[in-house]
C-alpha cells in the first residue's frame, strides 16, 4: 500500500531525479537531489499555470468568436433592415411620382377644357357678331314668384294715371 503512494505521488519525480545524480555525480548528491527536486515542482508549478492560462485564452477567444459572429449577425441584420428601408423610401418616392403626374394630367386636362370653353365663346361671339346674323339678346330666367311680382308691377303701373 505505502508503495503504491509512493509510486503514484513520487516516483517519476524520484526516477527522474535519480537519474540526474547518477549521470552528473555530484560531490553532495542528496542536496543535489533536493534542489532538483525543488526545481522539478517549481517547473511543474510553471507548466501547470502555462497550460491554466492557455484554456483561460482559449476560452476567451471562444467567447471573442461568439460575440464576433453575433455582431456580424447584427450588422447582417441592420443591412437587411436599411435595404426594406431603402426599398420602401424608394416605392413611397414612385407612389408620389406618379399622384403627382396624374395631378400633373389633371391639370392639363382642365386647362385644355378651359381652353375648349374659351374657343367655344370666342366661336359664337364670332357668330353673333356677324352681318346677316341677329343680334340674340339674352333671356333671362325668372322662377314663379319673380314672374309673378313683375306682373303684378306693370299692371299697377298700367292702372296709374298719366
Amino acid at each position: 500500500m505505502e508503495s503504491q503512494y509512493l509510486k503514484r505521488c513520487l516516483g517519476s519525480c524520484l526516477r527522474k531525479g535519480l537519474a540526474e545524480v547518477a549521470e552528473r555525480r555530484p560531490a553532495d548528491p542528496i542536496e543535489y537531489l533536493a534542489h532538483w527536486i525543488y526545481n522539478y515542482r517549481r517547473v511543474l508549478d510553471e507548466e501547470k499555470k502555462v497550460m491554466l492560462e492557455r484554456i483561460e485564452l482559449e476560452q476567451e477567444w471562444e467567447v471573442a468568436r461568439i460575440e464576433l459572429k453575433m455582431l456580424q449577425k447584427v450588422k447582417e441584420e441592420e443591412l437587411m433592415i436599411q435595404q426594406k428601408l431603402e426599398e420602401q423610401h424608394q416605392t413611397q418616392l414612385e407612389q408620389e411620382h406618379k399622384e403627382l403626374e396624374l395631378q400633373n394630367e389633371e391639370g392639363k386636362m382642365l386647362l385644355q377644357q378651359e381652353d375648349q370653353e374659351e374657343s367655344d365663346e370666342k366661336m359664337i361671339a364670332e357668330f353673333t357678331d356677324r352681318a346677316g346674323v341677329s343680334n340674340l339678346t339674352s333671356v333671362e330666367e325668372l322662377d314663379e314668384n319673380e314672374q309673378l311680382e313683375r306682373m303684378a308691377e306693370a299692371e299697377q303701373e298700367s292702372s296709374q294715371p298719366i
